[in-house]
């Protein structure tokens, strides 16, 4: 599961790229009832979302012409400049060189081998999220690819991700978790594109899952809200109720009613 206890690869961050930051600030408090907090523009105006005072995820206006709307994840490395290394050396490509963000932290932004986009962050003064696991925050994540096997190398040589097949009707679902720890540690998983219609377009991608206390009405206020429902609320045996969405833009992640809050 999700934690703040952050080790080497752990799921640390998320941020959205939105071409209208002030619209997606109205947008996620209402479905995930986030308040905003702007920053210092040294950090080109980006916004610090909070549940409950807590820090859980960022965002940014990005002229669509830079990047289309989307939402990035980040995992902890000990060193931006290894792992950027590290990630060419297993076939990914690093898109945006190590960097310095303040005091806070250093970043690099990469694709693996089959597409996606993700982002390195090497802590400094903002460790990551100050929580996950409750509603208003990161519990889960996904990886949408065309190739499972080549994506889980990937990681595993990139980031030090460990994967752990759950048995699921129909087959196996790969998780993964850092090394290190154990598969209790799971924080996300790796599915082939092409078993869903939703996720098949477009290149391999990963989607953030926030948990809510009521899916269907997140679901309700995303579409009230000029969002988009792509998946309606649908239950999950021993997992929870999910649905899948979009932000008026486009940035799409999911909502989730986990089991265990049933």
């Amino acid at each position: 599961m999700l934690t703040t206890s952050f080790v080497t690869g752990s799921l640390t961050w998320a941020d959205l790229g939105t071409p209208d930051i002030e619209r997606a600030n109205g947008f996620y408090g209402g479905v995930l009832g986030w308040t905003s907090e702007g920053d210092s523009e040294k950090f080109g105006g980006y916004v610090t979302y909070r549940s409950d005072g807590q820090s859980v995820a960022g965002g940014m206006q990005v002229p669509e012409a830079e990047a289309p709307p989307s939402w990035s994840l980040y995992f902890r490395t000990p060193d931006a400049e290894a792992t950027a290394k590290a990630v060419e050396q297993a076939g990914g490509t690093v898109v945006l060189e190590p960097m310095d963000v303040g005091d806070l932290g250093r970043m690099t932004v990469c694709t693996d081998p089959t597409g996606a986009g993700f982002s390195v962050w090497q802590a400094g003064a903002m460790p990551g999220f100050e929580a996950v696991q409750r509603p208003g925050s990161l519990c889960w994540a996904e990886l949408y690819t065309s190739d499972v096997a080549a994506a889980s190398a990937f990681y595993s040589t990139a980031i030090g991700l460990q994967t752990y097949d759950v048995p699921f009707p129909g087959g196996s679902y790969t998780t993964l978790y850092p090394e290190g720890t154990d598969p209790e540690s799971m924080f996300g998983g790796v599915v082939p594109r092409e078993i869903d219609p939703l996720e098949a377009e477009g290149p391999s991608h990963w989607l953030p899952y926030f948990e809510v206390s009521d899916c269907d009405a997140a679901a309700a206020k995303a579409a009230e809200l000029g969002g988009s429902v792509g998946m309606g609320p649908t239950d999950l045996k021993d997992v929870g109720r999910i649905a899948k969405v979009a932000d008026p833009f486009g940035a799409r992640f999911a909502v989730m009613r986990s089991a265990a809050r049933a």
